[in-house]
């Protein structure tokens, strides 16, 4: 009986350990910043806000994926969303740029995958767009796309991304607890040298400052010197680019997709966006000269929705002024750096084409050094 109880017990610490990786930055005791989460702490903790995700795991070289975010569970594109897109570093194939830019809205769901499905991707939300109810007649499609290069692990040549993972994606969305680390787009990505992937965080406003939400969904997939809560973790791990003078050792790209109920317009959204960039450089990302980093961030107040067709001559719904804006700043820079540690914390080891292997992060080491540096919380039962 003793035995047995031993061999079970053995069985079940074996297994914890195996599925530690699966943990989130909070389950070990860290918290980032002051502002609390919402339920979830994920971007769907913004009301309506749904995703889907789609993972190719396939023998020993597809490891991709399509991820899809929609901001209601409407027609996006009879009632368009304000939204801003900020490039802090351009190496990267976004689709959808300069409609954006220019009208300040986005008319489709947000799709992430890798680099070279960008045009797959595009071609499916249009064919998902032209099926809607009510766009019968519609001759216009300006698809919001975004990617990084999951090359290293995944057969990217190959393009095995179809239209009917992105329609999957899609379909499947929903509301609630966002599944991270590999999956979705991030089922191939590799982040500070570890497995990147999937990572969403959020964060909700006090009612005295407006009792707003945000929430940040990534595809971390870029270099830089790693921290954790400020504490120097790549520094004390000895892994970190540049130290033996090779190039290419910080390039990458990250995505980074920020929603929230705060009536904003285009122009602060553009500034809430860039926020975002901040979030990342906490963690240690740079930016390097081939990273695509990326931010698109869209309001999904109800009120400041852009129908396609309207008579009205002017807009007459209340946006939020600049100086009640630093709160939400501060919301949106927790969030992703939270969401970024997320998508580490949450990925694990995996192999891929050409027998590439790529280490999830290593919690075991980590985990003393967050408590050297007083970055870490006694674990809560």
């Amino acid at each position: 009986m003793h035995k047995l109880f031993f061999f079970s017990l053995i069985f079940f610490i074996m297994q914890t350990i195996s599925h530690a990786q699966q943990k989130r930055l909070r389950d070990y005791g860290v918290e980032i910043g002051i502002l609390s989460p919402g339920k979830f702490n994920a971007i769907t903790d913004v009301a309506g806000v749904k995703v889907g995700q789609v993972s190719l795991v396939e023998g020993d070289s597809v490891r991709t994926g399509v991820t899809a975010i929609l901001p209601h569970d409407g027609n996006v594109f009879q009632e368009k969303v304000p939204a801003a897109i900020y490039i802090g570093n351009g190496f990267g194939k976004l689709a959808g740029y300069s409609q954006v830019e220019e009208l300040g809205n986005i008319e489709t769901p947000i799709i992430l995958t890798n680099t070279l499905s960008v045009p797959t991707a595009s071609n499916a939300l249009i064919t998902y767009t032209l099926s809607l109810p009510d766009n019968e007649d519609v001759r216009s499609v300006n698809a919001v796309v975004g990617e990084t290069n999951d090359g290293w692990l995944n057969d990217i040549r190959g393009r095995h991304v179809t239209e009917e993972h992105v329609l999957k994606a899609i379909s499947s969305a929903q509301s609630g607890r966002v599944e991270e680390g590999n999956v979705g787009a991030g089922t191939g990505t590799v982040c500070f040298g570890y497995k990147g992937g999937i990572g969403t965080a959020s964060r909700v406003l006090p009612a005295s400052l407006g009792g707003f939400t945000v929430g940040v969904l990534v595809q971390s997939n870029f270099g830089g010197v790693l921290e954790i809560n400020g504490a120097p973790i790549a520094k004390e791990l000895n892994n970190y680019p540049f130290k033996n003078h090779l190039q290419k050792d910080g390039d990458g790209s990250c995505m980074m997709v920020v929603l929230t109920d705060a009536p904003l317009s285009a122009r602060n959204l553009k500034r809430l966006a860039k926020r975002a960039i901040m979030g990342m450089a906490k963690t240690g990302g740079i930016a390097s000269n081939g990273s695509g980093d990326y931010v698109i961030a869209a309001s999904t107040a109800k009120d400041l929705r852009i129908p396609y067709q309207q008579e009205a001559m002017f807009d007459e719904a209340k946006v939020l002024r600049n100086d009640n804006m630093s709160p939400l700043f501060l919301a949106t820079i927790e969030a992703t750096e939270e969401a970024v540690l997320n998508s580490l914390f949450c990925a694990e080891s995996m192999s891929g084409i050409n027998g590439h292997t790529i280490e999830s992060l290593p919690i075991k080491q980590i985990i003393p050094l967050l408590q050297k540096y007083n970055t870490i919380k006694l674990f809560k039962k």
